[in-house]
Order: C-alpha cells, then structure tokens, then sequence
C-alpha cells in the first residue's frame, strides 16, 4: 500500500518523452537485478551512474540508510541536480525527515520493489510528485507533528507563512489527489494549481510535493 502526493492513478501514464535513469547501488549484483526489471520498460531511458544530472532520476539503492548513503544521496539531489528515488529496505525516524528534506520525493520499500513498482516512483520523481509508503507517510506525519508542538512551546518562532489557498492545495496534496483531482475540488483550473505549487515551492526553496507536504506538516498547517 501507499500514498501518493499528486499521482492517484494506479498505474504511471505514458510520460511524452523516455525519462533518463541512472541505478545507484552499494553492489553490482544489485545494480544489475534493477537494471534488468527497468530495461523492459520501454518509458526508461538507461543510463551510466556518471550521466546523473538535472534532467535524470536516480534511483538510489541501499539496504540501511547509513551516512554513507545519506551523503551520496544529497550529493546526487543538491550537487547534481538529479530527482531522486529512494529504495531500502528501513528508515529511522531521525533519518526520515532529513531524506525527505534532501528532496527525495519517492521512497520505495525492497521488499516492494517489482518492475511495475519502481515505474510508478520513477514516474512520479520525474514529475516531481512525491510517492511515499503510506506506513512511511504515517509516521512523517507523526514526527513533523512532534517538531511543531516543540517549536510551537518556543515564543517567536518563525513562520512559514502560507497563504491560504497554498494552504488548500497542500491539504488535498497530501490526501493523495493529482493536479486535476485539486483543481476540481477548489475551482480552479489546472494552472493555478500548478502555479500555486510553483510559487510556494520557489518562494519557501521546496525541493518537491512531498517537501511541501512536510513543510506545511512541521508548521503546523495541516
């Protein structure tokens, strides 16, 4: 099961173009099994784990998150540019926020990780929408929630200020709706709801859906 920030379909649609991948793992034997379910799919475009760049996701695998892996996924979303999926197999609680904040938008657990499974949060990344285990999503929730009460009990802390139609949009990003799905639910056309994730996202430097989600999470918005 799982919650997706802006892709309610149950499949990924047919993006207009191939979207660049690079498979990033600890071993070869790893890289390879990945490669080999992703090479079928004819939406991939394959890449060399030194092609990572602006216009590429990467996909990320790695057992435990340990700060080895932490540094090289920072340095793959903040250095390079890339979009970035996460697949392992567990997450703390301390690393989650930091993962999410880095700018990975889609998590997926190893023991979910069919061919069709890493399609979807690839698709999602390259859309920059977010695609998170709705377990994952829960205890995001959770944590944020504890860092607002606690920063809540300390008069003059800074707020977020969001206005609040970017307020609506997030709520409805968070239950999972797609940009259509919003704009329905509030009126709006299409484009406003793209330029109101747009303009909050620049205006707060919000790497993606799902650290726009948080954001509004740990301010205590929704």
């Amino acid at each position: 099961m799982r919650s997706s920030f802006g892709t309610a379909a149950p499949g990924p649609a047919e993006p207009e173009s191939r979207i660049p991948v690079a498979v990033h793992a600890s071993d070869p034997i790893t890289r390879e099994g990945a490669l080999s379910q992703l090479r079928q799919h004819p939406v991939i475009d394959l890449r060399e784990e030194t092609e990572t760049g602006p216009d590429t996701v990467a996909l990320l695998i790695s057992e435990t998150l340990d700060e080895t892996a932490l540094s090289r996924l920072r340095k793959l979303v903040r250095s390079e540019g890339a979009r970035a999926v996460l697949v392992v197999s567990t997450i703390r609680e301390t690393e989650l926020l930091d993962v999410i904040e880095c700018g990975v938008g889609a998590i997926v657990w190893r023991h979910e990780a069919t061919a069709h499974r890493l399609v979807q949060a690839v698709v999602a990344a390259s859309r920059g929408d977010g695609d998170l285990p709705a377990d994952l999503l829960g205890r995001l929730i959770s944590q944020v929630g504890s860092l607002h009460r606690t920063a809540s009990s300390h008069p003059g802390a800074p707020s977020s200020g969001l206005a609040p139609r970017e307020v609506d949009v997030l709520r409805l990003v968070a239950e999972g709706l797609d940009t259509g799905e919003i704009a329905s639910k509030l009126s709006y056309s299409e484009r406003t709801v793209k330029n109101v994730m747009h303009g909050l996202t620049t205006r707060l430097h919000l790497r993606n859906r799902a650290h726009a989600v948080a954001h509004a999470l740990r301010e205590g918005y929704i």
